[in-house]
């Protein structure tokens, strides 16, 4: 079993314990938990979001992109502190580049980093945050161009699907195009 698909299932199974451990708004707590509970747990809400990495890992529709950030190396940066906003391409959006793309770029390390960095804006920028912008500088050193056009937000050629998913270490926002830097 491959490392992100161990870190996504542990952390689905570790989200579907934490609401029965919490029990119900509406249920009463057994008697046995009243006798051996000294904590409270913190409402599933009130939990901290995982990481990008841990986020994007329990969502199950950004394999490539985990498996893609794992062989560049940028796990661990995209699992640090922060805070970063990732464009978060979809499986499916990966799955829009010519044949043999993803494969080429997975056996070239160095220039998959560089197009998952373009992907990579330094800081957190919400949704509210990124419709006032024109452009935006990655942490590959180029800029993405922003535009709303119709209500319909665009990150270069890519359309905004999904906004402002939490992270622990900073935001995701989901396109539906795989971007890559000018040469």
């Amino acid at each position: 079993m491959s490392a992100k698909r161990f870190l996504g299932l542990t952390l689905a199974a570790a989200l579907a314990v934490v609401p029965a451990a919490c029990g119900g708004a509406d249920e009463a707590p057994s008697a046995d938990m009243e006798a051996t509970t000294t904590t409270e747990m913190p409402a599933a809400a009130e939990m901290e979001p995982g990481t990008i990495v841990e986020v994007a890992a329990a969502a199950g529709t950004f394999e490539t992109l985990l498996a893609a950030a794992a062989a560049a190396g940028l796990v661990e940066t995209l699992s640090s502190e922060g805070p970063f906003t990732v464009l978060a391409p979809t499986d499916d959006a990966f799955a829009k580049l010519p044949e043999g793309t993803v494969e080429g770029l997975l056996a070239d390390p160095e220039a998959l980093a560089q197009i998952l960095l373009y992907h990579v804006i330094p800081g957190e920028f919400r949704a509210a945050d990124v419709i006032q912008l024109t452009e935006a500088g990655t942490a590959q050193g180029g800029t993405v161009s922003i535009m709303v056009q119709d209500g319909t937000v665009m990150i270069n050629d890519a359309t905004v699907i999904a906004t402002d998913i939490e992270a622990s270490n900073g935001v995701i926002h989901v396109i539906d195009t795989v971007l890559i830097p000018a040469s």
